[in-house]
């Protein structure tokens, strides 16, 4: 049977297909972005245990309390911003549920959501399956600074929101507060909404996060996503939550009733466990993941990529150009078929591919060992003269 024709373009996800392709030619997966390997004992251990307290019902819709009250609590830590818990606090299945429910619960047909390429690849879909309109402005390399003149004028009597996913995936972007400033003047201005993709916050090497919620007047038309799954090497549970105030809330919520309901009960409670960590675990995990970045950039600089070091998250974006292939797919397949590991061909982030053509996506949340194994199968590229 056809797929219907909102989805027929987007194929099967680049990110299955490179998998895939990782696990028939026995490459190093470096394309998707999950660990391999656990994470923390003490969160897992707390989901076990949940299981064997008897919480594996269904959780009420907007998450079960004690996770709903621990993310409360984390929020006020973070920003000063004291929120309810049972009407500001939506637990979602991941970051990826959050993005589908909040576009479902708050735009109509006809609505422009503006966003910024390279984009995560559920965002566009989330937004045409409403019958809304992504409008989509372009982060060029090597510095993928906002340009602010072309954001105002992208704004049309039709904008509804806009869309900001900071740190950044994939050029490993953290906004500045400059820019996010600019943004919030313009959501004030023109009565628009921000919805934040914020699930690496604490991957953060260079400058600082700023939550666009706290900026004077964002609190109330901000609706902040994040999930468990990046923090804690958990992607798997896909644990995600929408932070809002209670008006858009009950959006965001109008979506999720109607998609998964509720999420994996017993997880959640595990959940409530991470988002209670305190700061030594964060300062740990950064310090591990600068690490990885810096171990990988190296090498790619000294194989003889143009890398883009990234300032946030654990992905990083480099120019193949040098090595002589004509495009970002021809290249991945290069690597996977015949250096043995596998990456990312960043074009279906973008709705200009031009823009992506000389780029490669590489993932570091992965062991040492697994690092260094693909670095040495790298380092069979030889640059073209």
């Amino acid at each position: 049977m056809p797929v219907s024709h909102r989805l027929a373009s987007y194929g099967t996800s680049i990110f299955t297909e490179m998998t895939r392709l990782a696990n028939e030619r026995g490459a190093i997966n470096l394309s998707q972005g999950f660990p391999d390997f656990d994470g923390p004992e003490f969160v897992r251990r707390a989901a076990v245990e949940a299981i064997g307290a008897g919480h594996n019902q269904y959780a009420r819709m907007s998450g079960v309390p004690p996770l709903s009250r621990a993310l409360a609590a984390r929020w006020e830590r973070l920003t000063g911003q004291a929120i309810d818990p049972d009407t500001q606090v939506s637990v979602t299945n991941g970051c990826t549920e959050a993005i589908a429910a909040t576009c479902l619960g708050l735009l109509n047909e006809g609505d422009e959501v503006i966003t910024f390429e390279p984009y995560y690849d559920s965002y566009k879909p989330c937004i045409e399956m409403c019958g809304a309109q992504a409008v989509v402005l372009t982060l060029a390399a090597p510095d993928f600074a906002l340009d602010c003149e072309a954001l105002a004028r992208a704004i049309s009597p039709r904008t509804r929101a806009i869309l900001i996913n900071t740190p950044h995936n994939p050029t490993g972007k953290v906004f500045g507060r400059e820019e996010l400033e600019f943004i919030a003047a313009l959501c004030r201005e023109r009565d628009l909404i921000a919805v934040t993709d914020e699930v690496y916050e604490h991957l953060v090497f260079e400058g600082e996060h700023v939550r666009l919620a706290t900026l004077p007047g964002m609190a109330e038309r901000t609706i902040t996503l994040s999930s468990v799954g990046k923090t804690f090497s958990l992607t798997g549970w896909k644990i995600g939550w929408a932070i809002a105030s209670a008006d858009l809330s009950r959006c965001v919520r109008s979506g999720r009733q109607f998609l998964s309901y509720s999420v994996a009960t017993p997880l959640q409670h595990g959940a409530a466990a991470a988002v209670g960590a305190g700061p030594e675990y964060l300062d740990r995990f950064l310090s591990n993941y600068r690490q990885r970045r810096d171990l990988l950039c190296d090498a790619l600089e000294e194989i003889g990529f143009v890398v883009f070091r990234p300032a946030g998250t654990y992905f990083v974006l480099a120019d193949h150009t040098p090595f002589g292939f004509q495009d970002d797919r021809a290249f991945c397949a290069h690597l996977v078929d015949e250096i043995g590991v596998a990456a990312i061909p960043p074009t279906p982030f973008y709705d200009h591919p031009e823009h992506g053509r000389p780029l490669v996506r590489f993932a570091f949340c992965k062991r040492l060992e697994t690092l260094s194994a693909a670095i040495e199968r790298l380092r069979r590229l030889r640059p073209r003269a």
